[in-house]
């Protein structure tokens, strides 16, 4: 029996490259297609270990280009989608909130549209050899808005983003939604909170207080530091959207958390304790280094998800909480910046 073919967006990112190789290793029935325009956020190196997997496919273009998503529809014989591909960098979309409505709204819009007319008659009636399919979009936490010191965001919960980031991924939901009520398509939306662990972009939080640590450089905190947010270790996400995508209920939206709230503050302090135990300094402690810089434009106080849904209705739970799955990130980056620093040697030879 010929295996099914899924279409992975942006798949050489953060989250999706620690979800490919994953997601091959638990459906061994699949193929995977990548598509990833490699953007500053996507490296290939971050998916080395499944480069040579004969399951596995790399093509490097736009979500936006029409044109080549139904080439690869056609070509690979498409019958599912997960899609990751998305700018998400909060004081990017503030500086240039333009590319954010056009990778994120536009191009999840040429996707689902695409999917559909691939794979349904007509409004309702998927083709034969396509029932089943399914398109899963990844969104975030930071559509619902800002919290005050208590509650969690629910699947019920109102939209209220208050960044162009977040706007233009709760457009994205919105038209994913559409679909499914005025179409029939088979699709679901997880929405996830903060994730973190190997392979995340240097400008992240977390890898920003590693690399400005060990470097030796101020750790700049927004504000007063006390943002909230919860925390949720990578590897525990891509299992939940493996679960969603496999098990999950057309039209559902499922909201992924790790219950692991902290604070700006306390996420610095942290990995500094860490990291003076694991490579300590040669005078003092990397705490010395924390420092406070004018707060982020609009920046939203707290998220917190409720994960019962998911957790009730398809089983799954998260395992590691943050001071588990903190270690483990800081050891991988902390590996990272060795090979890093011999290969730049090597060169320089």
């Amino acid at each position: 029996m010929s295996k099914k073919t899924i279409l992975i967006t942006g798949g050489a990112g953060f989250i999706g490259s620690n979800f490919i190789p994953y997601f091959l290793d638990s459906n061994p029935g699949c193929k995977l297609v990548n598509l990833d325009l490699l953007t500053y956020a996507g490296d290939l190196r971050n998916l080395e270990e499944v480069a040579e997997n004969d399951r596995y496919t790399f093509i490097q273009g736009d979500i936006c280009d029409r044109e080549l998503v139904e080439k690869i529809f056609a070509d690979h014989n498409i019958a599912g989608v997960i899609h990751f591909a998305a700018e998400s960098h909060v004081d990017n979309s503030i500086k240039n909130p333009g590319i954010f409505v056009e990778t994120n709204v536009r191009g999840t819009f040429t996707l689902v549209d695409v999917a559909y007319k691939y794979w349904m008659e007509k409004p309702f009636h998927y083709k034969e050899e396509y029932k089943g399919s399914r398109f899963l979009h990844v969104s975030t936490d930071e559509v619902y808005g800002t919290l005050g010191e208590t509650g969690l965001f629910t699947e019920e919960s109102p939209y209220a983003p208050n960044s162009p980031y977040s706007a233009s991924k709760a457009g994205s939901d919105m038209i994913v939604r559409s679909y499914h009520h005025t179409y029939g398509m088979n699709s679901i939306i997880t929405n996830c909170s903060n994730n973190y662990g190997p392979k995340q972009h240097d400008e992240k939080l977390i890898p920003t207080v590693i690399r400005k640590a060990i470097n030796g450089e101020n750790i700049p905190i927004y504000g007063d530091g006390k943002n909230i947010r919860d925390w949720l270790y990578v590897r525990d996400h891509a299992k939940g959207i493996d679960l969603a995508f496999n098990k999950g209920q057309s039209g559902e939206v499922y909201n992924i958390g790790g219950r692991n709230e902290r604070n700006n503050n306390y996420i610095a302090k942290t990995i500094c304790e860490i990291l003076d135990n694991l490579q300590p300094k040669a005078t003092g402690s990397y705490l010395e280094q924390i420092t406070y810089v004018e707060d982020r434009a609009g920046h939203d106080r707290r998220y917190a998800i409720d994960a019962t849904k998911i957790e009730t209705n398809l089983g799954w739970k998260a395992d590691e909480n943050f001071e588990s799955g903190i270690k483990k990130t800081i050891e991988w980056y902390l590996l990272k910046n060795i090979e890093f620093i011999s290969n730049r040697h090597t060169t320089a030879i």
